[in-house]
């Protein structure tokens, strides 16, 4: 019975050792989780080429971005309009700013009349008579003068009023802010004038 025995387990061994052989003996991927068998050559490739592809389309990116600046436009010349604090543009942002203007818009200012009173003198000026021509050109400078006085006021008063105000923020560029705005006609102002004249901001 001995030699049965050992020979059937010659045979075991030598089957297995046939099936082992005959299967191709592959490389484990190093990037292959371990426990689990190793993909193929091609379904690595294919793996790799996967992941190395951009997930997001440029086209479709750019026109998401357009579109969101679009929107955002439309939000701040709709906050221009009604005053809202969330979507101003950054130069219009802020408590100072905001008492800038309320400070300008609560007076009458001679540059707010600038523009007609330039058309008016153009206009008198092409009327081609002496001494006449005289008068616009002195016009002209006493509107240039009273002018550059009345910003002038406007400018220290404003200064003195923001050190009261905001004593611990930054005022910088509010005057020359505030200044600006004294020359645009009121009803054209951006953001819209929130106080009435007279009224203290």
């Amino acid at each position: 019975m001995g030699p049965v025995f050992r020979s059937r387990s010659k045979e075991e061994q030598s089957a297995t050792v046939q099936v082992t052989a005959d299967q191709p003996k592959q490389p484990r991927d190093p990037q292959a989780p371990k426990g689990r068998p190793t993909p193929k050559r091609s379904e690595a490739t294919a793996q790799r080429r996967a992941l190395a592809k951009t997930p997001t389309d440029r086209k479709a990116a750019t026109r998401q971005a357009r579109e969101a600046r679009r929107a955002d436009l439309a939000r701040q010349r709709e906050a221009l309009a009604n005053g809202d604090e969330r979507y101003l543009p950054v130069r219009d942002k802020g408590p100072v700013r905001r008492f800038a203007r309320d400070y300008v818009d609560s007076r009458y200012s001679v540059a707010e009349f600038f523009l007609p009173l330039a058309v008016l003198i153009l206009i008198l000026s092409m009327i081609n008579r002496g001494a006449f021509q005289t008068y616009v050109l002195l016009a002209w400078m006493i509107v240039i003068l009273a002018i550059v006085l009345n910003s002038a006021v406007t400018g220290f008063g404003l200064k003195r009023a923001l050190k009261q105000k905001f004593p611990d923020e930054n005022t910088r560029g509010a005057v020359a802010y505030a200044i600006m705005r004294t020359l645009q006609m009121r009803r054209l102002r951006l953001p819209k004038p929130k106080v009435a004249r007279g009224e203290r901001p």
